[in-house]
């Protein structure tokens, strides 16, 4: 659960805006089809790019926003560099409360008008793989 102060406007402001900012890193297809993967265990980029069907350029951008995010972590290995989650386990709990809420919502999510995959904002959020 999000903590909000009561007592103190400001914080209770920027908890909420903290909390979109990690709902924006999840938004993108690409980067929560990597964080699912990453949820399988360490991967290089090389990997993601072949289980996602991405092309390299799209994968290492996406890994460096979720990094920035503090979502994602790497370690070297010889010359390439193996990605992992970097909270698992409560990344695991948040994808499972997300799937949740979708399985109780039905299609009320997809149809949406302003968010749902049929609106203007859908299709600009996926034209580029921008940082969250």
């Amino acid at each position: 659960m999000i903590a909000l102060v009561d007592e103190h406007t400001l914080d209770e402001t920027a908890a909420l805006a903290a909390a979109a900012c990690l709902f924006r890193g999840f938004s993108e297809p690409a980067r929560l089809s990597i964080v699912r993967h990453l949820a399988l265990g360490e991967h290089k980029v090389v990997d993601l790019t072949r289980h996602l069907g991405l092309a390299q350029a799209t994968v290492s951008k996406h890994l460096a926003c979720l990094k920035d995010c503090g979502l994602v972590e790497t370690r070297p290995q010889g010359r390439a560099s193996l990605w992992s989650l970097a909270h698992p386990e409560a990344t695991l709990r948040l994808l499972a409360a997300a799937e949740e809420v979708l399985a109780l919502t039905g299609d009320a999510v997809v149809l949406c008008p302003t968010y749902g995959t049929g609106s203007a904002s859908a299709h600009a959020d996926h034209e580029t793989p921008t940082h969250a």
